[in-house]
């Protein structure tokens, strides 16, 4: 295994990444790939853009070629890393308005999938569960950046307030 020696001088003056960088999907292990897709598809509204056998899914918004892939091909019957190990905290699904973050929150509610908890973080508001195999997941949107809070010198602040769900439910439905 090659181990990464980088000093903390070294870290700092490195130039950023090149702004227009994305990250463009996130890919899964699941226990089981048919409760996954009833999570992500039945539920969330995902469509499935392609399905190898019972070992992996490809699933998208707007006929991309996919946003999340999930799979069982080391993970088929497993548990959740048990709390104090490393791995992912959450991924985040980005919704492009409020109104759409109130629909994922109505389709959550229909399903009787309990939610863990909702932040304005100033900048973005969110919503925070876990899905069927125990990944975080943060269902997220953004405020236009006009509208992000600010330091005095200008930097974009987060918060961490409760978020108002039943006035988020207050949005019109799309």
């Amino acid at each position: 295994m090659l181990e990464a020696k980088i000093s903390p001088a070294s870290r700092t003056s490195t130039a950023p990444i090149d702004a227009g960088v994305r990250i463009g999907h996130v890919h899964l292990k699941v226990a089981d790939l048919d409760r996954a897709l009833s999570f992500y598809v039945d539920i969330l509204g995902f469509e499935i853009y392609k399905r190898i056998r019972d070992e992996a899914a490809f699933i998208s918004a707007g006929g991309y070629h996919h946003h999340i892939g999930l799979n069982t091909w080391q993970s088929k019957g497993g548990t959740p890393p048990p709390p104090g190990s490393t791995g992912l905290f959450h991924l985040a699904i980005l919704y492009p308005t409020r109104a759409s973050l109130a629909d994922a929150l109505r389709r959550l509610m229909k399903a009787g999938v309990a939610v863990d908890h909702g932040t304005d973080h100033g900048v973005s508001q969110a919503i925070y569960l876990e899905d069927f195999d125990g990944n975080g997941v943060e269902l997220v949107w953004d405020r236009p950046r006009d509208q992000w809070p600010r330091s005095a010198d200008g930097i974009p602040t987060m918060t961490e307030s409760p978020l108002d769900l039943d006035d988020l439910l207050r949005e019109p439905a799309i």
